[in-house]
């Protein structure tokens, strides 16, 4: 960004039309975020979350914008330090002059559906920088360890000029797994002491990673935590596989301003995005990101004409159907589908 970054930015007012419905200028709001209008950004992260009627047309607004930005995943259990290492390796870029965009998905509150952490206490230290935008999000009670919302937030961050952007999930545990389809570079956090090795273990954990991060690394046991890693690697032969990306392990303190390992981090982050374009596999990967948020928007149409019908004369004349025995629930929902 430009100028007026702020975290959590109240989204400008705008006049209202009839019914007390905001009117919204998305060529006059894309042309703003495109500025550096960190005010212009909410607005247009708002519009996503809210599923609002201008959405179509904020994507569309978009699209020739995007794509250039580089997308980080942080994911890990619980008080491995996903907050701290993000406010670490914001800083980290912004030294390289880079515009950093993050978007922190919290659990939701039971009574707003907002954001219980939204305030990001940890970041405050990047709050006034004109090079980085922060943005809670809620989940909302999403799975998979993000917002419904996010990938459509990447894009406006990306359209806004942001040259990495990094997700920051939940931390729920093993259902985190998502955000592996969402990002360029997985980092998966660990820390001595809580049982990550274990965790590593488990199914999905080792296919997630593009790179192991064991945090808090001045602690008794980080050393095993890295042998745990190292030997369930070994037990993957695809990793020995030609051409294939071995996802390295790297020790950091990330709540330390100095030797705290980032640098390293960085180096791995960016040795896996060069092979990711050698490779090709960075072209797959945002084919695939682009076709799962297709098939997504898809469902969520088809669900919403449903909704549209649930409860009408043909819905129920088939579940009375169903019961009869006179069809079965594949045929009626054949026939339902046939009617949207």
């Amino acid at each position: 960004m430009t100028e007026g970054t702020a975290v959590q930015t109240p989204a400008p007012a705008a006049p209202r039309g009839r019914r007390g419905r905001r009117t919204v200028d998305v060529p006059d709001l894309v042309g703003r975020a495109r500025d550096g209008d960190a005010r212009a950004v909410a607005r247009l992260i708002s519009l996503v979350e809210d599923a609002s009627p201008a959405l179509r047309e904020v994507a569309a607004a978009l699209a020739p914008h995007t794509g250039t930005a580089q997308v980080l995943g942080l994911t890990g259990s619980p008080g491995v330090g996903k907050s701290t290492t993000t406010t670490a390796l914001v800083r980290a870029f912004r030294a390289q002059g880079r515009r950093v965009g993050v978007l922190a998905v919290d659990p939701s509150s039971p009574f707003s559906g907002g954001a219980l952490l939204g305030d990001r206490v940890r970041m405050q230290d990047h709050a006034g920088d004109s090079g980085v935008y922060i943005r809670s999000m809620a989940s909302r009670g999403h799975l998979g360890g993000l917002a419904w919302a996010t990938p459509q937030a990447l894009r406006v961050l990306d359209a806004a000029g942001c040259d990495v952007v990094l997700v920051e999930t939940v931390g729920v545990g093993q259902s985190e797994l998502e955000i592996a389809s969402l990002a360029d570079t997985t980092l998966v956090l660990m820390a001595p002491g809580m049982g990550d090795g274990i965790q590593a273990a488990k199914a999905g954990i080792l296919e997630v990673a593009d790179l192991f991060v064991v945090n808090k690394a001045d602690r008794d046991g980080a050393q095993q935590t890295v042998r745990d890693l190292r030997y369930m690697q070994s037990l993957g032969g695809r990793f020995d596989e030609p051409g294939h990306w071995r996802p390295p392990i790297v020790k950091t303190v990330a709540a330390r301003e100095k030797d705290n390992g980032i640098d390293e981090v960085l180096e791995k982050i960016e040795a896996h995005r060069e092979w990711l374009e050698s490779s090709g596999e960075g072209h797959r990967r945002r084919t695939e990101r682009a076709a799962r948020e297709i098939e997504a928007i898809a469902v969520a149409t088809l669900r919403e004409r449903l909704g549209d019908v649930h409860g009408s004369a043909a819905l129920s004349t088939l579940a009375e159907k169903v019961v009869a025995g006179e069809t079965d629930p594949f045929s009626a929902a054949d026939e339902l589908v046939g009617q949207l």
